[in-house]
């Protein structure tokens, strides 16, 4: 392969999606030109927003090879991998722990690529874009690089230039080949079985119903309602939300086949709705909301019809989001999630260093308890937790 040259682009809109695509590995939503551009043409990333798109691109007389999402962060919100200590500790002894960089899809906990490629090339590649972001970094002074929910492949590479690794825990779906729900809940102890079955039923007296729709059926009166519920979700909670309605248009046009909503309905209002996301062999939760208070809606809504959904439709794994122990009782099982670090300051990089081996152990053995809690009659170890 010839030499490759390295450009930062501040917009995606400026490269060509069919370019940046064919970097993307077709399950992943999350980093398609589409997802990206999206952000930025809505105004959910941007130097106002704290988080300033640097696109690093190598390229040869082909066009691009190889390519990162990056960002400038003057916070560490929306991230979902928590360095706030981190950032106190710098501030202790009078350094600057912002501006720093983080190599991620913007305010999505869901692992996947983010060394992109062209297909075969990773190993050549990977290392030369981690260089070019260290350098990148070392040049404008900047603290640190943060590459959140790495995939294996960019793990590795982070590993072998000597970043430091940090686990953490969420808790994913995994689909053993099941053809009903009631064929999956069957593999239930009794009384967890029951569990689910009287939750389901509640929602169902309660004349709650269900209806799919993908992204090119979400007319914009429906998105209006969607997004008033998920934006009620983030101001119970105190702020307001990452995404803004407009996105949410954008990615029906652009991605609607990635895009899909579950509505819950009573008579003819829309009650509640959940967010979620499809790759492959993936479906990503993503969002929820719901105006009324009905009993067990939240589980059934987010939960138990994406796990349908995955069965009635051959996906293999659900991975609902961050956090929820009350996860574990619905079937879904610990799974760990990795995230890389640059630490620019030797010293700092020696005491986090430290931390993290013990923090790691901590959370190994946190998901191993978890897992003798799941509710399956043979306790079985997911394919991702060693």
């Amino acid at each position: 392969m010839s030499r490759d040259t390295v450009e930062l682009k501040h917009e995606l809109r400026t490269l060509p999606a069919a370019q940046w695509n064919r970097l993307v590995p077709a399950d992943y939503p999350f980093m398609r030109h589409e997802f990206l551009s999206a952000l930025e043409q809505t105004g959910c990333v941007g130097s106002a927003r704290g988080w300033e798109p640097r696109y690093l691109i190598l390229s040869d007389e082909r066009g691009p090879t190889a390519a990162a999402a990056t960002y400038i962060k003057s916070h560490s919100y929306g991230e979902f991998v928590f360095d706030f200590a981190w950032a106190r500790a710098y501030e202790r002894i009078g350094l600057r722990y912002y501006p720093k960089l983080t190599l991620a899809a913007p305010f999505t906990p869901a692992t996947g690529p983010r060394l992109l490629t062209l297909p075969g090339a990773a190993g050549q590649l990977a290392p030369r874009l981690l260089q070019a972001l260290e350098h990148h970094t070392l040049a404008h002074g900047w603290s640190s690089i943060h590459a959140l929910f790495v995939d294996e492949p960019a793990r590795l590479a982070c590993e072998a230039r000597g970043w430091l690794l940090r686990r953490d825990c969420q808790f994913h779906w995994y689909n053993r080949g099941y053809a009903t729900f009631e064929e999956y809940l069957a593999t239930f102890t009794a009384e967890k079985r029951k569990k689910v079955r009287r939750e389901r039923r509640r929602v169902a007296e309660a004349g709650v119903r269900f209806e799919t729709r993908r992204g090119a059926q979400l007319e914009a009166r429906v998105l209006d309602r969607i997004y008033e519920l998920h934006r009620d979700t983030f101001l119970r909670h105190g702020h307001e939300p990452y995404l803004t309605r407009a996105f949410f248009g954008e990615i029906a046009r652009t991605l609607p086949d990635a895009l899909m909503v579950k509505l819950a309905l009573h008579g003819g209002d829309i009650v509640a709705a959940a967010i979620f996301f499809i790759g492959a062999d993936t479906l990503f939760g993503r969002y929820w909301g719901a105006a009324a208070d009905y009993h067990s809606l939240h589980f059934e809504t987010c939960y138990h019809q994406g796990i349908e959904f995955c069965i009635e439709h051959g996906i293999g794994r659900f991975e609902p989001g961050t956090q929820g122990e009350h996860k574990v009782s619905r079937g879904f099982e610990p799974t760990l999630t990795w995230s890389a670090h640059f630490i620019a300051d030797p010293r700092f990089r020696a005491a986090i260093s430290d931390y993290l081996a013990q923090e790691g152990t901590a959370v190994e053995a946190y998901a191993h308890e978890v897992q003798t809690h799941v509710p399956y009659r043979a306790r079985r170890m997911p394919g991702p937790l060693p």
